[in-house]
């Protein structure tokens, strides 16, 4: 079976061959872990690490699958946005905004990856399925991207991200995972999500909200999250990004431990288990298009064990260019305010790109991140050469 992908998102046949033929996958990963290990073709690009591949075996017992968004309709990223999505926009000279999210997976040892990619979404494809191919995941390890498609039953474009996965769960239910992680594609953060996995399990919650520690302005859209001392979401508050003046509220059903609670900040990030989240998208809310702004109130209002995980370390959404500029300038300022392109712990991973090393020449070079293949001269000094 081959799934058709819309006319008006143009992919190109390499991708589309590649990532179209999605019934293929299952045999073809079965002779992929028959075979002896081989090395990987993604690289960490940084200064403090060598330019060879790395071998990683993540634990046969894993049991989460990320699901990552890469895209969307709407961008505030725009022009940036005109020709790729948010996830595919380059940062920091070597790297795409979604290797940021992808490189989390990674060192926290996640080797099954979903990418559901849908507007403006060639580059963002291709970089995936070039600089992931599935190896050096482990021998089951994988990134899937799954491209928009139709079909008999669904025809049109994924309606949101809610929708995207209900019409995906016959390619997300492939492997028996215990629980789906969900992210969005766009932010820049370094987590380790073993972290948010052990407190979720711990817990026995049926969904756990990464949320930050301390509230954030301007409200990054993804609501905000009253919870008591047992870090239990007690009411859910989001406030419209079209119409600021729209706020919706939930509040749980659940008898709570205690009344005394304060205020988050969602990241958009979710970890749920792979039962409930089936039975949210097919059964409670067939009909829901946003996991966010409509899944995630109605499993709270409904009575559903709902924790929120706290992050204190840096987050970023890339939700408006005053935020992405600041973010790459933040990486070359001498302090550790920002991301840190060059962890030796926590390393960035992206497409080797078969650059020559960077030459300059006669140049007074200050607080900068540059490239491979680049050619700069002190444009002076040439010209009295001249």
């Amino acid at each position: 079976m081959i799934l058709q992908l819309p006319s008006s998102n143009p992919v190109n046949l390499h991708i589309q061959a590649k990532l179209s033929i999605l019934e293929s996958t299952h045999i073809r990963r079965k002779c992929l872990s028959n075979l002896s290990y081989s090395s990987p073709s993604f690289f960490i690009s940084n200064s403090h690490q060598p330019q060879y591949p790395i071998s990683l075996s993540p634990p046969a017992n894993q049991s989460v699958a990320a699901i990552v968004f890469g895209d969307g309709s709407e961008s505030r990223l725009y022009p940036l946005t005109k020709r790729r999505s948010e996830g595919a926009i380059p940062i920091a000279a070597n790297y795409r905004i979604i290797d940021a999210v992808v490189s989390n997976c990674i060192n926290s040892n996640i080797n099954k990856i979903y990418a559901i990619t849908q507007y403006n979404s060639t580059s963002l494809n291709s970089h995936l399925s070039r600089a992931y191919n599935g190896q050096g995941l482990g021998r089951d390890g994988f990134v899937e991207v799954i491209a928009a498609y139709q079909s008999p039953e669904d025809q049109g474009w994924f309606q949101g991200t809610a929708d995207a996965m209900r019409r995906c769960l016959w390619v997300l239910e492939e492997f028996p995972v215990s629980e789906f992680l969900i992210l969005p594609g766009h932010h820049l953060y370094k987590m380790d999500y073993q972290k948010l996995i052990e407190a979720h399990r711990s817990s026995q919650a049926d969904i756990t909200i990464a949320a930050l520690d301390y509230i954030k302005e301007p409200d990054p859209g993804f609501g905000l999250l009253k919870v008591n001392s047992e870090n239990e979401v007690a009411e859910f508050i989001l406030r419209s990004e079209k119409d600021p003046r729209i706020v919706t509220s939930v509040k749980s059903s659940r008898k709570l431990i205690d009344y005394a609670n304060c205020k988050i900040s969602s990241m958009g990030i979710y970890l749920v288990n792979r039962q409930v989240m089936t039975k949210l998208l097919e059964t409670y809310f067939p009909k829901a298009n946003d996991f966010g702004a409509e899944v995630i109130p109605g499993a709270i209002s409904s009575g559903m064990k709902v924790q929120a995980y706290r992050f204190n370390g840096y987050w970023e959404d890339m939700r408006s260019i005053s935020a992405f500029y600041e973010a790459n300038m933040e990486c070359i300022k001498r302090s550790n305010m920002g991301y840190n392109f060059c962890d030796r712990e926590s390393p960035l991973y992206t497409m080797r790109r078969y650059l020559p090393p960077t030459t300059i020449r006669d140049a007074d070079i200050t607080d900068s991140v540059i490239g491979d293949g680049c050619i700069i001269n002190n444009r002076g000094a040439r010209s009295k050469e001249q």
